[in-house]
């Protein structure tokens, strides 16, 4: 095929791997994302370059770690000076559209943990400000009737219909389409409107908002007519179609609130199965015993058998509902004769601990249920189904996108194309980092945790700062991460030789960007 393609690039918020029938869930049913598996290339390995939400997705644009690309942690924000691969596409001739949920810029005017907006303003930074336009994505674009203009492009989107927050009362366009749409919407956004249920799970809220006003309808409809309205153009397309679910609230609409039962789901890794908990882990079930709750609605906790259950019947609920809307976006792509020269992505920004180790939600803490998100990616010129062991990474998403349309990626770009596992050839990876850094102070920390973590088809090796303790996990010998080997005399010759090469990892960190245009 020597025409470019065109791409359907499809993601969800906080949706671990396993969170698919494709993947081997044995509950959740999601025939529509199925079918892109059974027309496409699988992986297995595919983890985030952060398990959390503002740094992977400024990650999977720039082909770069959040240490390098800036938005270290949730509330910074993507410097608009940042290239990004979409901008390259656009360059080189593609209409780009960002349809749901961006977060490359803070959603909220609250300030960050532990500080005010007034200590915030007083605080000299290492660089001097910019003044760039870094308030679209908050509320107050979006308060007045009729539509707010964004200014595009955005990070190289042209095209943008914006879906802030989560769960069912989200920002952005949506908000405004929303009141547009019901003129009850206050009603619908009253708490004392809540439908009746008997789920005692935190977070978990029985929404009045019928199916079709719902941000998932939302971003689903907006797909479609993206998707009809290129019908006929010569120019291809790059449309990146973002769900904010299945991220808490748990709180599928509709139909979609009793489709799974607390009762059809099991507790398979209970916190007693790890053998020698971290002190984080320890922190947080104290923390459980005693009846302590969150620092923020955000922040990872301990919940009882009965409460993990609750969420994960209602995220299988908001899975499904995510799974029908992909369907009719797919349908949208057949009808219209855009499939044939359509790759077809689908991923997620990071997963949820979802009952591992009694553990909800993600956090300091880098277990494979929030770094190992899955990855499929279909595309016209073999549409073969197939499975991909290969190590793969959010960072090599820009590379790897430009390469299937022979497009050089920019000076400074640090993800690795893996076109060639993808074409059955070589994997390009033996191992790769996964960065976390915390916006505040919490589960038991005395500032916020920077961690670094190196994967290994056979190892996971997690450094903590300025801590005493880390993590060591054979993989193969034990999957479900349930035995630390840290302080296992055996394996201080597999620690000291992990060590040495994350350490190799973190001396890579320099900016490569920009290059050198003379000798001195």
């Amino acid at each position: 095929m020597t025409k470019r393609p065109n791409f359907l690039f499809l993601i969800t918020d906080q949706q671990r791997a396993d969170w698919l029938g494709c993947y081997g869930h044995p509950v959740l049913k999601t025939p529509n994302i199925d079918s892109i598996a059974a027309r496409g290339k699988r992986f297995e390995n595919f983890h985030t370059a952060a398990p959390v939400c503002m740094p992977n997705r400024a990650s999977l644009l720039t082909g770069r770690y959040p240490s390098r690309h800036g938005l270290r942690h949730n509330g910074c924000r993507l410097p608009l000076s940042a290239n990004t691969f979409v901008d390259l596409l656009a360059e080189a001739g593609y209409h780009t559209a960002a349809i749901g949920k961006s977060h490359l810029q803070p959603f909220t005017d609250m300030p960050p943990m532990g500080k005010t907006h007034e200590e915030i303003a007083q605080q000299k930074e290492a660089w001097k400000a910019d003044d760039g336009n870094y308030a679209q994505e908050e509320p107050g674009r979006y308060t007045s009737d009729g539509r707010y203009e964004f200014k595009t492009p955005y990070y190289g989107y042209q095209h943008v219909d914006m879906v802030t927050t989560h769960g069912d009362r989200c920002g952005g366009h949506y908000q405004q389409w929303f009141r547009e749409q019901a003129p009850n919407w206050e009603a619908l956004h009253d708490d004392a409107n809540e439908l009746p249920h008997t789920y005692t799970c935190p977070q978990a809220f029985r929404t009045p908002i019928p199916e079709e006003l719902y941000p998932t309808a939302y971003v689903r409809d907006r797909a479609v007519e993206y998707l009809n309205g290129r019908v006929g153009e010569d120019d291809p397309f790059f449309s990146f179609v973002s769900f904010p679910d299945p991220h808490h609230p748990f709180i599928p609409p509709g139909k979609y609130w009793d489709m799974y039962s607390p009762d059809d789901f099991d507790l398979a890794l209970p916190y007693a199965a790890h053998r020698n908990p971290t002190p984080p882990m320890r922190w947080m079930n104290a923390n459980l015993e005693k009846g302590g709750g969150q620092a923020t609605p955000q922040t990872a906790q301990m919940l009882t058998d009965q409460h993990l259950k609750e969420a994960m019947a209602l995220t299988a609920g908001m899975m499904a509902c995510v799974d029908d809307a992909v369907g009719q976006i797919l349908e949208a792509l057949e009808r219209n004769g855009q499939l044939e020269n359509t790759v077809i992505c689908y991923t997620s920004d990071h997963g949820d601990y979802l009952g591992d180790f009694n553990m909800l939600l993600k956090g300091a803490l880098p277990f494979k249920g929030i770094t190992r998100v899955p990855f499929i990616w279909s595309d016209p010129d073999d549409r073969t189904a197939g499975t991909s062991d290969a190590l793969a990474s959010t960072v090599d998403l820009a590379a790897t996108i430009l390469d299937r349309v022979g497009i050089a990626p920019f000076n400074g770009n640090q993800g690795k194309s893996f076109k060639s596992s993808l074409e059955g050839g070589e994997n390009v990876r033996d191992e790769l980092l996964v960065e976390f850094n915390d916006g505040g102070t919490r589960l038991g920390f005395s500032k916020p945790a920077r961690v670094r973590s190196l994967l290994t088809p056979k190892w996971r090796y997690t450094m903590y700062l300025d801590q005493d303790w880390g993590e060591l996990y054979d993989l193969i010998d034990d999957p479900n991460e349930t035995h630390n080997l840290w302080d296992s005399a055996d394996h201080f010759e597999d620690r000291a030789r992990l060590a040495e090469r994350l350490t190799q990892h973190l001396t890579a960190q320099m900016d490569e960007s920009p290059a050198a245009d003379r000798i001195a």
